[in-house]
């Protein structure tokens, strides 16, 4: 279906439905005002995003997909994200003190390890949400996901090729875009230097200014180091929320670099200090899982007992075999495991 509005040069097709975009359309430029109406002018893109910001929180960034809602991420990273007192702080800082830069020196770059199910894909999305107006699907974000985007080595100078295309034409359409890596650890070496440029100390690389760009990786890397010294302060009578990044992020850094089965081991990343932070997450106890459980429960709208909740988090296997103390999911399963104890 189309609507239409009379320009300069008669009638022009307008798609029925806008987003609160921008639109490029036979010429001319269109400015969505609702979701069931669009106005064109022939005025440039600059004077109407002025004019509608003028009326819009949309002009605290210039860009109406960009929202960077950081009171947003900081109440979900406190409510909804457990067990992960170093990665809450951490991140909350890291993303704050560089959208609050008005020049980056170069990009921010993120690398979350641990356990699966500790919550690194669901920090992922929480920034997206926070910071884009339409979280992971918006065309500012991109993720990617070793196995599935590059899975034969046979193709790596083709993947290479292909990866360099979608940071740089992103970054074209997106200042401030951001990148997630999945399965970080399972990216060929070659990969991972081919996109550190992007990511280094560089104003332009080919007339493209990169420094405004997110970069995540998201890898169960480091994983085994993370669990001993939260194992080890469990076992001293300590409480985990004591870990603290200056005890731990050696440590975990000593791992990444020793570990010959992961990308990280050979590449320019870690030799030339291209990570700004490495973020770890810790392993969830019982109780970590309980309030997934509940959280699984609201989600839903469903009401839940303790009873409820003890149940679901009983399904799941814990370890060391002789503590079981930390979930071997995390809480990865957790909303599946409900539908097993509904009436």
């Amino acid at each position: 279906m189309l609507a239409h509005s009379n320009g300069a040069a008669g009638l022009h097709p307008v798609p029925a439905l806008c987003y609160g975009g921008y639109h490029i359309t036979g010429g001319y430029k269109w400015w969505c005002l609702t979701s069931s109406t669009c106005l064109g002018w022939s005025l440039p893109l600059e004077v109407l995003s002025s004019w509608y910001c003028s009326f819009s929180k949309c002009c605290e960034t210039g860009d109406c997909r960009v929202t960077n809602n950081i009171t947003g991420l900081e109440s979900d990273l406190n409510r909804r994200l457990h067990g992960q007192h170093l990665a809450r702080k951490l991140i909350l800082r890291a993303v704050r003190g560089f959208l609050q830069r008005p020049q980056p020196e170069k990009a921010l770059v993120l690398s979350f390890h641990g356990w699966s199910g500790t919550g690194k894909n669901f920090v992922a999305r929480m920034i997206a949400d926070h910071l884009y107006r339409d979280g992971l699907k918006s065309e500012c974000v991109k993720v990617f996901i070793s196995l599935f985007h590059f899975p034969h080595p046979a193709y790596l100078d083709s993947y290479k090729v292909q990866l360099k295309k979608q940071i740089s034409e992103t970054v074209n359409l997106c200042e401030q875009a951001l990148f997630v890596f999945d399965e970080a650890e399972k990216l060929h070496t070659d990969l991972l230097d081919t996109i550190k440029p992007y990511m280094d100390h560089y104003d332009s690389i080919g007339q493209v200014d990169y420094r405004r760009s997110i970069f995540l990786f998201l890898s169960n890397s480091g994983g085994n180091t993370i669990n001993e010294v939260a194992l080890d302060f469990w076992r001293a009578g300590r409480a985990r929320e004591e870990i603290t990044m200056e005890y731990l992020e050696q440590r975990l850094w000593m791992e990444l670099k020793e570990s010959p089965g992961t990308a990280f081991a050979h590449s320019h990343l870690l030799e030339e200090n291209v990570i700004d932070f490495f973020v770890p997450f810790l392993p969830l106890e019982f109780h970590h899982v309980k309030l997934c459980a509940r959280d699984a429960f609201l989600a839903q709208g469903l009401p839940y007992t303790e009873t409820a909740l003890d149940e679901v988090a009983r399904m799941l296997v814990f370890v060391p075999k002789d503590e079981r103390l930390f979930s071997a999911q995390g809480c990865k399963s957790v909303s599946q495991r409900i539908n097993y104890i509904l009436p």
